[in-house]
């Protein structure tokens, strides 16, 4: 990437969210909450966090705001993500106001699906254009163990409520862990070709509350493909149907079923990354693993303009670094876990 001028100046005039490599953000993650139903092995301890007090999260009308400023920045895709955001009491009130946006931003959401099945329908006629489910596992006892939680059938059920409501395309979420689900990525691979998912397997990154992560036990991208060859025949999708997307697409013994790995780990894609990131609290991080943020919620309660806002938003994507440094010297591991900055 070639560096733009003095990361020191200010950006420059345009509206846009570019950085000092000439990358725009177009893809705002949005944590609605830093709760979550599951214990995941890989994310938190089992007896979860502590929580953020509901004061410090920013309201519906705080919320609906500050994405009305990012989409007047250029943002066209916004994902809702936690936590888990079906957590959010009013997520299908929030999903409405956000559709009423104008340019209306595509609308995402990625969650774990426990209480997806009575909310899929009033989420898609809300405005909600699409939907990712976590699920590393479709053994029971696997499940169990991973998520410390017996709430299998109901991810089951909330996939199918999301495939019947609409939300189309349904992708699957993975991760593939040494020695605990990395022997069965074929299984879940037939399993969602079976039932019109597309399954997405993901590198395990250092997001979780423990620090335990521990690249030498990391199964890579490379890996998965080995596995998943096995059984499969899979033909890459040229990198120019790529795009800005994180994920090495694959049709399947010829398509048009496609399978994707995101290798955010061994080849990140940070050359090409159009993200943003507003947590819960509303803070904006220009980086997953970024070690600052800038605060709009002060400024929010504060009588902040929209122009204010839009500025500090520019002002801190001004800042974004070359890409996130995992494995290298001098990289750390954020303070706040996954749950606590958004998917």
């Amino acid at each position: 990437m070639t560096r733009l001028p003095d990361p020191r100046l200010r950006p420059p005039d345009g509206g846009t969210l570019i950085d000092t490599y000439g990358r725009v953000a177009r893809d705002l993650r949005v944590s609605v909450t830093d709760r979550c139903s599951f214990r995941c092995t890989y994310c938190m301890p089992a007896e979860g966090l502590p929580w953020l007090p509901t004061a410090e999260l920013l309201s519906d009308e705080e919320l609906v705001r500050v994405v009305r400023v990012f989409v007047g920045l250029g943002v066209t895709q916004v994902r809702l993500t936690g936590g888990e955001p079906l957590l959010r009491p009013s997520i299908v009130d929030l999903v409405q106001a956000l559709a009423e946006i104008t340019p209306r931003p595509t609308l995402a959401m990625t969650t774990n699906g426990a209480v997806l099945d009575r909310l899929a329908a009033p989420l898609a006629a809300a405005g909600l254009d699409r939907v990712n489910v976590s699920l590393d596992t479709i053994d029971p006892d696997q499940f169990l163990a991973l998520t410390r939680r017996n709430r299998l059938d109901d991810v089951v059920a909330g996939l199918s409520a999301a495939a019947a409501a609409g939300l189309q395309p349904v992708k699957v979420n993975a991760v593939a862990m040494r020695g605990v689900n990395d022997h069965a990525v074929c299984e879940l691979l037939a399993w969602c070709l079976e039932r019109g998912y597309e399954l997405r397997f993901i590198e395990q990154m250092p997001l979780d509350a423990q620090h335990g992560w521990d690249r030498s036990v990391m199964v890579t991208a490379a890996e998965i493909r080995e596995r998943l060859a096995e059984r499969f025949t899979l033909t890459p999708l040229p990198e120019s149907a790529r795009g800005s997307a994180p994920a090495q697409r694959y049709l399947v013994d010829g398509g048009p079923a496609m399978v994707g790995i995101i290798a955010s780990v061994s080849a990140p894609f940070c050359g090409d990354c159009d993200r943003t990131r507003l947590t819960a609290d509303g803070q904006v991080r220009n980086c997953l693993f970024s070690q600052r943020e800038t605060d709009l919620r002060e400024p929010l309660r504060s009588g902040a303009s929209d122009a204010d806002l839009a500025e500090l938003i520019r002002e801190e994507m001004w800042r974004k670094a070359h890409g996130h440094g995992i494995g290298r010297p001098g990289f750390h591991q954020p303070d706040r876990p996954m749950s606590a900055i958004g998917g």
